[in-house]
């Protein structure tokens, strides 16, 4: 086993995916300080990474005063639960930089010759499909869940690998959405105005979400269950950034993957209806851009693959 191994010889090791949030930590110091000037809350933003790095550290303790299953999955559970702490700030980063959705959405309007997002809704209007589209993007952590879970009741073995690559997949995202700020239609629509977006008139909104963060309300049936649980998802962190790739598909294409290299068909199966309804679901509700969702998926497949093969050279268990 290697020096960087995820169940490491020595309890005070820390782990290659926590490495990956030190690293993504520091990326985001470098930007803040060529961009410290425009920053809305530099001060809230290191507090913000000081309390992050603070809890990976209580973690980190956990787990070195009694190592053992439990912990670990604590570990790996508490890792997971910041994640929605990174989501939000890659809005901080990246809004002080010109919004790029005027590109994106031309792209689409040249390929499809509309606008899918706008559309879909509109051709298929019934409630419960609107449920089942909801379903699908709301389904987005319990997969989480289903997968880490199987991995460390059924495949302890690989438990280290498949946390890996899954906290991992999420901060090559965040990578991305730091350096391109792209909002996706539930912001850029409600900016511009549908009326425009219709006529394919796609202005180049510059620096509007440094101060705005307004989003359109999802579409479908307003009195459905899931719609009730998809409008609490988006107020309690949904922000104007991180439309492309979607990290939606692209991290649910990695579980899928995950999935697949258990060989299980009843997990498989169970995950794949969620999957596709994830697919479609973030085009349906404003959240992605049609190319979002085809890029997340390619970037998802890409993503698996790399991590799996860093994985294994660093023999994670």
């Amino acid at each position: 086993m290697s020096a960087n191994s995820q169940q490491p010889k020595t309890k005070s090791q820390i782990w290659a995916a926590e490495w990956v949030i030190i690293s993504y930590i520091v990326f985001t110091l470098i930007l803040m300080a060529c961009r410290w000037d425009r920053l809305v809350n530099p001060a809230g933003m290191l507090w913000l990474r000081g309390c992050l790095l603070l809890a990976m550290g209580v973690l980190w303790l956990i787990y070195c005063w009694r190592p053992c299953k439990l912990t670990r999955l604590i570990r790996v559970t508490g890792l997971m639960i910041l994640l929605s702490w990174f989501y939000s700030d890659t809005y901080e980063v990246n809004r002080v930089l010109p919004n790029l959705d005027h590109v994106f959405a031309s792209w689409e309007q040249q390929l499809f010759g509309c606008q899918p997002s706008l559309l879909f809704s509109q051709v298929c209007p019934w409630g419960w499909f609107s449920e089942l589209m909801c379903l699908g993007y709301v389904s987005y952590f319990p997969l989480m869940v289903t997968i880490l879970l199987y991995y460390f009741l059924r495949r302890y073995e690989e438990f280290g690998m498949a946390s890996f690559v899954l906290i991992s997949s999420f901060f090559v995202y965040y990578f991305v959405f730091v350096i391109l700020p792209v909002t996706g239609p539930q912001f850029y629509y409600l900016a511009v105005g549908t009326d425009k977006i219709a006529a394919g008139i796609f202005p180049d909104l510059g620096n509007w979400f440094l101060t705005h963060s307004e989003r359109m309300a999802a579409p479908g049936w307003s009195d459905g269950f899931w719609y009730h649980m998809l409008d609490i998802t988006h107020d309690a962190g949904e922000r104007p950034t991180a439309a492309f790739p979607s990290s939606h598909v692209g991290v649910t294409t990695v579980m899928m993957l995950l999935a697949c290299h258990t060989r299980n068909k009843t997990l498989v199966f169970s995950m794949l209806p969620f999957f596709l309804l994830m697919c479609f679901s973030t085009v349906y509700i404003y959240a992605h851009y049609v190319i979002d969702a085809i890029a997340g998926l390619l970037t998802g497949v890409v993503v698996y693959w790399v991590l799996r093969l860093w994985a294994k050279k660093m023999e994670l268990r």
